[in-house]
């Protein structure tokens, strides 16, 4: 098959699969008066995670670790930024209180052990169980925490998700035949994207950071999309959250125990991709506590992140002589006026509190009656 045609045919199977895979979750969800929320943290973001594994575990076995560990880092990176701002500008984002206190920062601690772990240069194999160990726990208690759901909650999703939901058979078909479209999809475009990268002398590791990343997160973008036109903003935010948590606990875990000589992490990675992937980590959560919602100016902004990242990595990769330049304005104008504005939204409670108690001092209020 040419590799134009197999670029279209991966798009076609990409957005197919992710329409099945939204309806089966949807209908599932509403049948076992489950919250879709755990349903696009579990079911939905480990079947659109399922590229990634693949993509990752055949490195790992081929001794390319730049490529198993490029892949997941870029995903990552790909889901905060440009998953969600794409979605935030179709729909603005409601943002469950459950993502706030639980799952982002479980994705941020992730991160941060996924750093630590591999600043020696590599994941042990003690390492990548640890990261697969705390993956069962979270799902563990991800489930038990959707059966002991009170029957308010309940109640509230059924009326939100359209009454009974869908029969369990025709559910999981719908989830499994939108697995398979998605799985294929995702490899046919990698394989295509790939040797175009090649053709063009890329290195592979921007192929993975930016080609393979980009095509085995396209089932999350997929799947967030539709999701997010079809008003279905639980899944939308929570497939992206939990496909996160599962590429480090689950991706990294499985890929660090199966691969022969260890997962290597290259001084490149552990100097810049790793660090920017815990830093959107740690961006995206002033986004989600402030207010609960994603809006489309924030949903703007990680675009506009994510173009940056990618500008960066194409100007490295071809030692671009406006590369000094363009890390210096990054460094000392851009991220420091964006780390203002995402932390004035959580700011602004504390400064009105103090200006109330200012005012109550200086006998602003009425008095007491005598």
């Amino acid at each position: 098959m040419p590799v134009a045609l197999q670029f279209i045919a991966g798009l076609v199977g990409l957005v197919a699969g992710a329409e099945l895979l939204v309806r089966g979750a949807s209908g599932l969800a509403a049948r076992m008066r489950i919250s879709p929320l755990v349903v696009g943290l579990t079911i939905v973001a480990l079947g659109t995670s399922a590229p990634e594994l693949a993509i990752s575990l055949r490195a790992a076995l081929e001794g390319r670790s730049d490529l198993a560990i490029g892949n997941v880092v870029g995903s990552n990176i790909m889901n905060m930024l440009l998953i969600l701002g794409v979605s935030a500008l179709i729909l603005p984002l409601t943002v469950h209180q459950r993502l706030v206190r639980i799952d982002a920062p479980l994705m941020v601690l992730s991160s941060l052990a996924f750093l630590a772990f591999a600043w020696d240069g590599g994941i042990s194999v003690g390492e990548a169980m640890a990261l697969l160990a705390a993956l069962a726990a979270y799902l563990t208690w991800t489930a038990v925490q959707a059966n002991n759901e009170s029957e308010e909650v309940r109640a509230e999703y059924e009326r939100e998700y359209g009454g009974p939901g869908m029969g369990a058979l025709p559910g999981v078909l719908l989830v499994l035949g939108g697995l398979v479209l998605l799985v294929g999809g995702a490899d046919w475009l990698v394989d295509s994207a790939t040797a175009i990268a090649r053709a063009l002398g890329v290195s592979e590791l921007v192929v993975a950071l930016v080609l393979v990343a980009g095509g085995t997160s396209l089932p999350e973008l997929a799947t967030s999309l539709v999701a997010a036109l079809r008003g279905e903003r639980d899944i939308a935010v929570g497939n992206v959250i939990g496909s996160n948590i599962f590429n480090i606990l689950g991706i990294i875990g499985i890929t660090g125990i199966v691969a022969p000589e260890g997962l290597a992490v290259s001084n490149v990675v552990l100097a810049f991709d790793l660090p920017v992937m815990v830093a959107t980590s740690l961006v995206c959560l002033p986004i989600l506590i402030s207010g609960f919602r994603i809006t489309r100016p924030e949903g703007l902004v990680l675009l506009l992140y994510y173009g940056a990242y990618v500008g960066f990595l194409l100007l490295d990769a071809q030692d671009h002589a406006a590369l000094p330049t363009v890390s210096w304005v990054l460094g000392f104008f851009v991220l420091p006026i964006s780390a203002l504005g995402l932390l004035l939204p959580l700011l602004t409670p504390y400064f009105r509190r103090t200006e109330s108690a200012a005012s109550t001092d200086a006998g602003l209020t009425r008095p007491p009656l005598p």
